[in-house]
C-alpha cells in the first residue's frame, strides 16, 4: 500500500505541474487591461509615488507576464514552492491573509450541507431501490430528477422568495444582522448561524438529487445480484440482507462520489455564496475571475486542482477499506 501511495503521489504532481501549466497559459492570454487597470487603481491611491507604466511593469515582473509563457510559469512555480503566491489585486493584502480569512466559511457551509446530503440521499436512494415501482419509488425519483434540473440560481431565489421575502425568518444577503455589533460572543454566533441557513439548504437541495439517483441505481443492480438471492433463500431477515450484503456493496461505487467531494468541502460555493454575499472562498475566487485578480485566481485554481487529486486518492485507497477484496501488489 505505501508503494501504491508513494507511486499515486508522484503521479499527482506530474498531474499537477501540467494543470497549473495550462492555468497559467489561460492567465497569461488574459487581456492586458486587466493589468493596466489594476496598475492604474495603485496609481491613483495616496501616498502613492509610481507612474502607472511603473506599477504595470512591477505586475507583469512580478508574476513572469513580461517573460513568455514558460520562463513566466517557471517563476511563479518557483515562487509558489517557496509559499509566495503574491499580494490579491482586489483586496490589496496577501493571497494567503485572505485565504485563511475566508475558508473557514465555506468549509463549515460545504461540510454541513455535505453531512446532510449524506444523511438524506444515500436513505431514500436504498429506500427507493427496496420498493421498486412503489408510490415511495416514484416519489424519490421525482425529488432527484426535480432536484437535478434546479440550478443553483433558482434554488437560491426562491428559498429567498419564501424564507425571506414572504416569511421574513432570514436575511436576504449578508453575513451580520442589524444589531451584530450590540450582540455579545453567543449572540453572533447565532447571528451568523442564522445567515448560513438558506445557503447551506441550497447546497443540499442542489447536491441531493444527483446522489440519491446514484445510490438508487447501484442498489438495484446489488438486489439483483445471486448472492443476495441465496441471502433470502437461506432465511436471513431482510435488514441484514440490506445492511450486510446489499449496503456495503454499494458503498464501493459510492466511495468514487464522496471521495470526489472533497475539494467541495474547501473550494466554497461560487455561485451561491455570491448570491447570499457570503464572503466565503467561493465569493472571492468569483469577484477575482470578474475583475482579473491573477495572483488570487492563480492561487485558488491551485489550491483545487490539489484537492481534486487528493480527493482520487482517498478514492482509491477507500475501495480497500469498504472491499475487503481490493489489494494492491
Amino acid at each position: 500500500m505505501a508503494k501504491f501511495i508513494a507511486k499515486r503521489l508522484g503521479l499527482s504532481v506530474i498531474i499537477f505541474f501540467f494543470v497549473t501549466f495550462i492555468i497559467y497559459i489561460l492567465e497569461y492570454s488574459l487581456p492586458t487591461s486587466y493589468v493596466e487597470k489594476t496598475a492604474r487603481e495603485l496609481a491613483t491611491r495616496p501616498g502613492n509615488t509610481k507612474s502607472a507604466e511603473q506599477w504595470i511593469d512591477e505586475l507583469n515582473a512580478q508574476y513572469g507576464m513580461d517573460q513568455g509563457v514558460v520562463k513566466g510559469y517557471g517563476i511563479w512555480l518557483s515562487n509558489t514552492v517557496r509559499g509566495n503566491f503574491g499580494d490579491s489585486w482586489s483586496q490589496t493584502m496577501p493571497v494567503t491573509d485572505l485565504f485563511n480569512s475566508c475558508i473557514w466559511y465555506s468549509f463549515v457551509m460545504g461540510l454541513i450541507s455535505f453531512v446532510l446530503e449524506i444523511f438524506i440521499a444515500i436513505p431514500l436512494g436504498v429506500l427507493a431501490a427496496r420498493k421498486q415501482y412503489s408510490i415511495t419509488d416514484y416519489s424519490v425519483t421525482v425529488i432527484s430528477m426535480v432536484a437535478i434540473s434546479m440550478p443553483t440560481f433558482f434554488v437560491a431565489t426562491v428559498l429567498k422568495l419564501i424564507f425571506s421575502v414572504k416569511l421574513g425568518w432570514f436575511e436576504l444577503v449578508g453575513m451580520q444582522g442589524r444589531y451584530y455589533a450590540t450582540l455579545d460572543s453567543v449572540g453572533r454566533f447565532w447571528d451568523l448561524a442564522n445567515h448560513l441557513v438558506l445557503p447551506i439548504m441550497t447546497l443540499t437541495i442542489v447536491g441531493i438529487g444527483g446522489l440519491m439517483r446514484y445510490t438508487r441505481t447501484n442498489m438495484l443492480e446489488v438486489l439483483n445480484a445471486d448472492y443476495v438471492r441465496t441471502a433470502r433463500a437461506k432465511g436471513l431477515p431482510e435488514s441484514k440482507v440490506i445492511s450486510r450484503h446489499a449496503f456495503r456493496n454499494t458503498l464501493i461505487p459510492l466511495v468514487t462520489i464522496l471521495g470526489g467531494s472533497l475539494p467541495g468541502l474547501f473550494s466554497g460555493a461560487l455561485i451561491t455564496e455570491t448570491l447570499f454575499g457570503i464572503r466565503g472562498i467561493g465569493y472571492y475566487a468569483y469577484n477575482s475571475m470578474v475583475t482579473g485578480d491573477i495572483p488570487f485566481t492563480m492561487f485558488y485554481l491551485a489550491f483545487i486542482s490539489i484537492l481534486t487529486l487528493l480527493g482520487n486518492l482517498i478514492s482509491d485507497i477507500l475501495y480497500a477499506v469498504v472491499d475487503p477484496r481490493v489489494r494492491v501488489n
